[in-house]
Formats: C-alpha cells, sequence, structure tokens
C-alpha cells in the first residue's frame, strides 16, 4: 500500500506568543493597527463533529484513527466564562459558540447559562450565538433557549437529501435538519441563519431549491445565507474554480425572484443583505475570496484549547490557556488580550485578492483548520 501524506500541521502545538500592552484602560473599546474595533468573540467549545464535510474536516485526514484534544486540554466551562468577561470589558458584544459541532460538548446548556449572566460596562447582556449542523438541534433547542441563547445559525448545504448525505459525508438526512430548524424557531431561537456553502460543481443546483423552499416556509424567520467556498486550513484541497462568486447568486436568484439591496445591520457585519422585493424575507452572502471584507473585521476567535486566533486564516495563535492556568490575575489577562488585538495587522483576503487567489507565496505557513476555531 503506498504511503499516505496528510498536508495537516498540528496547531496546537506551535510556539505561542502573547503580546503586551502597558497601562490599559480597564474597559473600553480596543482597536487594532488598522483601526478595526473588537466587538465579537468566536468560541470554540469542541474540536470534534459528527458531519465530515469536504470543506472543513474531509474523512480522508479526520479518520477513525486522528487524535482529538483529550478533555484535560479544553478550556473548562469557568475558565471560557472568565475570558468572556474580560473580553466584554474590552469592547465585546456578541459572543458566537462554535467547534466542531457545540452542541458535542457535554452540558453545553451550564456555559451558555454562564455566559447569558455576564454584563458589559454598561450593564447590557452579551448578544449570545450559537453555530450548529442542526444533528442534535431537534432535541436540544428548547433547553439550549431556556439557558439563555438568543439565536442558532444552521449549516444546510442542500436541500436534496442524496446531495445532502453527500456533503456531508456520514449519510445523514435533510430531514433531520429541517426538523431542527423548526425546533428552534419553535424555541424562539430566531431568525434563524441557514448557511450554505456553495461549491461549484457539487451543490450549486441547489441554490434556487434552497432559496425557494425558506422563502415560502420561513418567509423573514429565517434568513438564508450563501458562503463562498473558502481556503481555509491545508486539508479541504480548495481551488479557485471550484469558487462560484456571491454575485452569480445574487443574479440566479434575482432571476426567480426580484432582490433589493439591504444596508449593513451592524459595522463589520460578513453578510451583504438582500430583499425579495415583495417582502418574503431576505438573503445573504459571504464572499471572502470575490469581496474581502478584512477592512472592518472586528471578531477574534478563540479555540477549545484556549488559543486566541485573529483571523480565520491565521497560522499561530496566542496562549491563553497558560495565562489562565499559571494564576495571571484579571488585570494581567486584560493587559495581554489588549496588547494582542492592538498588535494585530490580519487582512488574509486582501492580501490574496491583491495577489490572485491562486498565487501563495512559497514560505507561506500552514493554516490553522477551521474545525479547530469554527467558521
Amino acid at each position: 500500500m503506498a504511503e499516505r501524506v496528510i498536508p495537516l500541521v498540528d496547531q496546537r502545538h506551535l510556539p505561542v506568543s502573547v503580546a503586551s500592552a502597558s497601562a490599559i484602560p480597564m474597559a473600553g473599546l480596543q482597536q487594532d493597527r488598522l483601526g478595526r474595533p473588537l466587538t465579537d468573540l468566536r468560541i470554540s467549545v469542541t474540536d470534534r463533529c459528527n458531519f465530515r464535510c469536504s470543506y472543513c474536516m474531509p474523512k480522508e485526514v479526520f479518520d477513525k484513527d486522528y487524535s482529538y484534544l483529550p478533555h484535560r486540554a479544553l478550556l473548562s466551562f469557568e475558565e471560557i466564562a472568565r475570558l468572556a468577561r474580560l473580553f466584554a470589558r474590552l469592547g465585546v458584544r456578541k459572543i458566537r459558540l462554535t467547534g466542531g459541532e457545540p452542541l458535542l460538548r457535554k452540558n453545553i446548556e451550564a456555559l451558555i447559562e454562564q455566559l447569558a449572566a455576564l454584563r458589559t460596562p454598561q450593564g447590557m447582556p452579551l448578544d449570545l450565538a450559537l453555530t450548529t449542523n442542526g444533528s442534535l438541534l431537534a432535541r436540544k433547542a428548547a433547553t439550549l433557549k431556556a439557558a439563555g441563547l438568543h439565536r442558532v445559525t444552521v449549516s444546510l448545504d442542500a436541500l436534496d437529501d442524496a446531495v445532502f448525505r453527500r456533503m456531508n459525508d456520514v449519510d445523514f438526512p435533510v430531514a433531520d435538519v429541517l426538523a431542527g430548524i423548526e425546533a428552534a424557531l419553535a424555541a424562539d431561537l430566531g431568525p434563524v441563519k441557514v448557511n450554505m456553502v456553495v461549491k461549484r460543481g457539487t451543490n450549486e443546483h441547489q441554490i434556487l431549491p434552497m432559496a425557494r423552499h425558506f422563502r415560502s416556509h420561513y418567509g423573514g424567520r429565517a434568513v438564508l445565507r450563501f458562503i463562498e467556498y473558502m481556503d481555509v486550513g491545508a486539508t479541504n484541497g480548495w481551488r479557485m474554480d471550484e469558487v462560484l462568486p456571491s454575485a452569480d447568486v445574487v443574479a440566479r436568484i434575482g432571476q426567480a425572484f426580484p432582490l433589493v439591496p439591504l444596508e449593513a445591520a451592524a459595522p463589520g457585519e460578513t453578510a451583504q443583505r438582500w430583499a425579495y422585493a415583495d417582502g418574503g424575507g431576505e438573503i445573504g452572502v459571504i464572499s471572502s475570496v470575490t469581496r474581502a471584507f478584512c477592512h472592518d473585521c472586528s471578531r477574534a476567535r478563540l479555540s477549545t484549547e484556549g488559543q486566541l486566533y485573529l483571523c480565520l486564516f491565521a497560522h499561530q495563535g496566542h496562549d491563553l490557556k497558560s495565562l489562565l492556568r499559571d494564576g495571571a490575575d484579571d488585570a494581567q489577562i486584560l493587559d495581554a488580550l489588549a496588547g494582542i488585538w492592538r498588535g494585530r495587522t490580519d487582512r488574509y483576503s486582501e492580501l490574496r485578492a491583491q495577489r490572485g487567489p491562486d498565487t501563495r507565496p512559497p514560505d507561506e505557513p500552514r493554516r490553522v483548520e477551521m474545525s479547530y476555531i469554527g467558521g
């Protein structure tokens, strides 16, 4: 048998650095070197997932022999909540829980309860959301809401069952994800955002069926968003010719259902929004490849073992777990967090657009896998 080579760098064991800042304010918005504020924190609570989508966790790499993080390496719920509280003092107003598949983390409702109790320096609750593949949502939606979750985003790449089973690569039926969306709406976890990654040659024929279904069944209660297939990580075999530009998606839907552009709901929003002209709801498109939005990116990402990443396409994180477990007090951690963000210059997608998407510097380090820090 030929030797199998897996192009994967384990980001867990790279050297890390924690920047420092002197005399930072104990609360208030922080800006990076490009003037971008820190307002959003995405927290990965597990590196495990029960799907094997080729654009995220291809089965050839994440197989039965893949070594996941041991439980002792994960941040505890108390450690996550402590960091979230400190991030809120530096300007974070929105927290999104991700994975892997976050609903695989045992007793995730306990973490949600802790996060829901946090307040900004102005006394406001944080905007608390969760992204899921929907496989466990039907059974957990009510308890997630009771714990304090505000909203869910569900990944769904096709309405056709055969196409969806091929894309998740574990033969999971689309009907069960749709049941999860229904349960989320019934539990008042809406409006539900539904994310479809569009891969040319694989599922672009599902664009109109998805639009038609969510428009007719849910109207404004569910917002369908189309995401360009991105060059995240090092294992998904990304090629530019498999990217369907968001402009094409909008054009296809607009021919069937006329669209009108909408203003962004908030600064730094990743999606361009379009409303159906007849009032039948809206769609969004996320165009990281063809229309980079790095200039106002306000998101940081915390991995399940406490590495802080400043970009979805980063190759190295900053070690926060060591600070937590080596006895740093809140002031020291705040100082480190502010210093990390103030030193941020990341703008991968803009640089990719400038040099051409198929041209990668020969010395570019391997990027962190999306399944490790969430999408």
